[in-house]
């Protein structure tokens, strides 16, 4: 069974629709696929809908519900956690993503003050004409206006030469501690994954010893098998997590076009996914 636990659709930044995106998983032949959007629950009704729509066959698609909470530790460090299979009605973790989308606004205006004033000619409606409804607003959708005006070619260029946590147009915005977010997705009876923690090229990597810090908040997994991650990082982190009796899982991050990731490039074992799922409180993964 192929199972990819990280995927994004147009409710935030990714390029299809949820119905697209569970509609493609199918094609592709997975088993599970969970609908992980950055800060938000807004692509669940649409996703669970296509599933539903078509009717059951042999080997049905699962389809597990979460989002990829942003967070940011003390030292500055950028770090998402993947909250599976929690309550879509808990107030405490939904205010929380809320905060940190609405923070976004304001972090975007100072980025685009910032490419304006070395001459990419840029404007916040531009970028706004790139989301779709109340898609959680995102780098990659300033990505898609550069390239709209013709400034770049991809996705994956625009944030090698502008985008990227190294650069000088990088700016922060609020997002909870990791130790916050664990404990309200935890609260809401999910279970919390860090997503591919130590991806040196896309920034400043976790230190170990604040992985252990979110182990002790109760932290459930670690994104092993990522695109962006080499094989020596891989080693560590699975050392790492057996060491700590953590699940492991391999995901795509897959956003549609614009980036190199393929649905199920990278998946989660069987076992694993079992195992992850046994520590929410609530059977809530979503079948035809």
């Amino acid at each position: 069974m192929l199972i990819d636990l990280h995927t994004h659709s147009n409710a935030s930044d990714g390029t299809d629709s949820p119905s697209e995106l569970v509609a493609k998983a199918r094609l592709r032949g997975l088993g599970v696929i969970a609908l992980t959007d950055h800060d938000t629950i807004h692509g669940w009704n649409e996703a669970k809908s296509e599933l539903e729509r078509v009717e059951q066959k042999s080997d049905p698609l699962q389809l597990v519900l979460g989002a990829e909470v942003s967070c940011q530790n003390s030292d500055g460090i950028s770090i998402h956690i993947l909250a599976l299979l929690f309550d879509g009605e808990n107030k405490p973790l939904v205010a929380e993503m809320n905060k940190t989308r609405e923070n976004r606004l304001t972090r975007m205006e100072k980025i685009i003050a910032r490419l304006n004033g070395a001459g990419i000619e840029i404007s916040m409606s531009e970028v706004h004409a790139q989301r779709q409804g109340e898609a959680t607003l995102g780098r990659p959708h300033l990505a898609d206006a550069l390239i709209a005006k013709g400034y770049f070619q991809s996705r994956d260029e625009v944030f090698a030469a502008l985008l990227h946590n190294r650069s000088k147009y990088y700016v922060s915005h609020y997002s909870p501690s990791p130790e916050l977010a664990i404990r309200l997705i935890k609260e809401a009876g999910g279970v919390a994954v860090i997503a591919h923690p130590l991806a040196s090229h896309r920034g400043r990597v976790i230190p170990l010893p604040s992985l252990d810090q979110m182990v002790n908040a109760g932290l459930d997994g670690i994104e092993v098998d990522h695109r962006d991650h080499s094989q020596e990082e891989r080693v560590t982190l699975k050392n790492f997590a057996r060491e700590r009796n953590l699940i492991i899982t391999g995901s795509s991050d897959y956003h549609g076009d614009g980036k190199l990731n393929q649905l199920a490039e990278f998946t989660t074992h069987p076992e694993q996914w079992e195992a992850l799922r046994a520590r929410a409180n609530k059977d809530r993964v979503v079948r035809v």
